[in-house]
């Protein structure tokens, strides 16, 4: 008989390929809660080098799966050991993490067992056992399954913090390459629509997707295709993107593995989409609808609009400066806010605000002058990425893209 601690061996491996939502908001489902209370800051969570989090107990309700994708180790016909949990089992489990300040929060996936509905009402119960019994005003993230119902989705909607339902694939067409028995329109895309519509009528739950980059022979402008629909027609607060990686004994196991700066300049042009006012028009792909491996969506953009730079510091809107690199909204507000007292005369000024000046310079002029590389915008654009190298280690004006 497998005991819990064997369990909690299969299943807490069988969930590490979720990307975990990160978040600072404090949990208020629970008044006055006896225990799980945070900070008044709300709840913070620590995240590894690959963007995945460490401080909540992240695991599956069960391993079994009636799906077959391609890239998942808990695909149907794979030989691996398979386990699950009850609901009070993993209730009992949570809590002693819990009280040994082991984690936070919750964040609890499943694969499909007997059915969809049968295994949305286990996981939907282990959140009410916790919210009801426990009375745990902490942090729960719950997954919901593609073609779960409406009422299913309600319930989840009502004792967690986070829902979400991976996309996986950006299109019907992407998503038939990985599995034959999940359908796009009605368990994805129709799960994805009762979920807007629901989270819609909690104001203290949001809702976040994933997208497995690069298993289904897509391009970046697929994915931002998709998830900036996803934001317009059904609230969505965010997308999360997972570099694929191939799986022993499945059938992408010969895969290549897709490259982490992809995915990293997905999550890049992901911020400008939702916090900087880009359009999806604004990013520069290559003839396979791909982004530029080696500039960040940013200064890919500004160097392929000479028209547009440098800009008047003095005299830019707020939506101007956001497209500046080195530039980012704190930045961009700070700038706004001083010139309606000040006008900027030198750089050093312009360090206050935070702007990143190495970036930012061949940008902008200020106060009628211009501190940068008048040259810059007429270089072609692989030795213009050169020169800004010259000014700082790449790596941080192209990973460090919320500060600008």
């Amino acid at each position: 008989m497998v005991d819990v601690l064997d369990k909690l061996q299969i299943l807490g491996e069988g969930a590490k390929y979720d990307v975990c939502a990160s978040t600072a908001a404090k949990s208020n489902k629970i008044i006055n809660p006896a225990i799980g209370s945070t900070s008044p800051s709300g709840i913070c969570h620590s995240f590894t080098p690959d963007g995945r989090c460490v401080s909540l107990f992240k695991v599956l309700l069960t391993n079994y799966c009636e799906k077959d994708c391609a890239y998942c180790p808990n695909r149907t016909d794979r030989d691996v050991p398979r386990s699950r949990f009850t609901a009070d089992e993993l209730v009992k489990v949570f809590m002693e993490f819990y009280r040994r300040n082991y984690v936070e929060g919750l964040f609890l996936s499943s694969g499909i067992f007997h059915s969809t509905a049968a295994t949305m009402d286990e996981i939907i119960k282990v959140a009410e056992i916790l919210r009801y019994q426990h009375k745990f005003g902490g942090y729960i993230h719950l997954k919901v399954l593609p073609g779960a119902g409406a009422a299913e989705i309600q319930a989840a909607a009502a004792v967690a913090d986070r829902i979400s339902l991976n996309m996986e694939a950006p299109s019907a067409l992407h998503l038939a390459r990985l599995s034959r028995t999940k359908e796009f329109n009605s368990e994805i895309l129709g799960t994805m629509a009762k979920i807007g519509a629901h989270v819609g009528q909690f104001n203290n739950v949001s809702h976040t997707t994933q997208y497995i980059v690069g298993a289904a022979e897509e391009s970046d402008q697929d994915i931002l295709t998709s998830a900036n629909s996803l934001y317009n027609r059904y609230s969505l607060k965010r997308a999360y993107f997972s570099a694929f990686q191939p799986v022993d004994k499945t059938p992408l196991a010969q895969e290549t593995a897709t490259p982490l700066i992809r995915e990293n300049r997905l999550y890049q042009s992901d911020f400008l989409l939702r916090l900087y006012g880009f359009h999806l028009g604004d990013f520069v792909f290559d003839s396979r609808g791909n982004l530029d491996s080696e500039l960040d969506p940013k200064l890919a953009y500004a160097l392929n609009h000479p028209d547009l730079f440098p800009l008047n510091v003095n005299t830019a809107s707020y939506h101007q400066l956001l497209k500046v690199p080195g530039i980012g909204p704190r930045s961009a507000s700070r700038i706004v806010a001083a010139r309606r007292s000040h006008r900027f005369n030198d750089p050093r000024e312009l360090k206050n605000t935070g702007a990143v000046l190495k970036r930012a310079l061949s940008f902008l002029t200020i106060n009628g002058q211009f501190f940068g590389d008048r040259k810059l915008l007429e270089k072609p654009r692989r030795q213009a990425y050169q020169q800004l190298t010259l000014w700082g280690d790449e790596r941080d004006f192209s990973a460090k893209l919320i500060t600008g």
